[in-house]
């Protein structure tokens, strides 16, 4: 009998994957220097400014917790918000995901415009849209809301035409091929299959609008943010430390509990 030789391997990659590995690290490592070196800025400066950090840290301690009651309007307002263009940003990309999925879609054209549209819409910042409309209603609210819709909407109706995208189409085809209008079959061949992810992706937009919305109303455009720019203009950090547990309780609440829906839609 031939003697069976043990072969320990050297490594569990290849030379040429080696190679490759190693230069995308020399790569990234190149980059990295070389936007250091443009932009100025280097791992060393967080190191020299940390008294300045320790120094701004203890400004916001301890909170100010008598500065509650003046919270929860505003917290509401934001919470308000986030529901009022959720819900009108649901409704509304319904018609448009649909068009945008080129399998439903039944006009080229009309896919292609409207994917483009949808891109535009998730191209334009949040902060620039709440900008925009508060420039033309003033501050407030509904500049807020506004913004948030058009945020939401290109996200929503994106997430949903390619969940559409990935639907099973021979439901669809057997009820064409049964007599079927064009609303009879989505309502009974596509709505049931992308019904529990159009419910997730619903709920996932509600926390992101709630969080967006304190950003927002740092440029005046409603809700709990704005009552944070003030407290920061006015240097109130012990207030500022506040309301920032508060957000961060509510933000966390609201997660948990869209978590657990969308753990029952599974």
């Amino acid at each position: 009998m031939k003697e069976v030789k043990n072969y320990t391997p050297t490594s569990l990659y290849s030379q040429k994957t080696k190679r490759t590995f190693t230069m995308i690290l020399i790569g990234v490592i190149g980059f990295y220097l070389v936007s250091s070196i443009t932009t100025q800025s280097f791992i060393t400066n967080l190191i020299f400014k940390l008294p300045n950090i320790y120094d701004l840290v203890f400004r916001f301690f301890p909170p100010n917790w008598g500065y509650v009651n003046e919270i929860w309007p505003k917290l509401f307002e934001t919470i308000q918000m986030a529901i009022i263009a959720t819900t009108i940003a649901t409704i509304i990309s319904i018609p448009l995901s649909l068009l945008a999925a080129q399998n439903i879609a039944s006009s080229k054209f009309v896919f292609q415009v409207v994917r483009i549209i949808l891109n535009i819409l998730r191209t334009i910042p949040d902060i620039i849209l709440a900008v925009i409309f508060v420039g033309l209603f003033g501050i407030g609210a509904f500049p807020g809301i506004m913004a948030l819709i058009i945020f939401s909407l290109g996200i929503l109706a994106k997430l949903m035409s390619d969940t559409i995208e990935s639907i099973d189409m021979t439901p669809i085809e057997a009820m064409e091929a049964s007599g079927a209008n064009r609303l009879q079959t989505i309502w009974y061949s596509v709505v049931p299959q992308i019904l529990p992810q159009f419910v997730s992706f619903s709920l996932y937009v509600f926390e992101i609008n709630v969080r967006a919305s304190v950003v927002l109303g740092l440029v005046g455009a409603g809700g709990i943010g704005l009552l944070l720019s003030q407290q920061i203009n006015f240097f109130n950090y012990p207030s500022v430390t506040t309301i920032t547990i508060i957000i961060f309780v509510v933000v966390a609440s609201i997660d948990y509990i869209s978590n657990k829906i969308r753990e029952g839609l599974v």
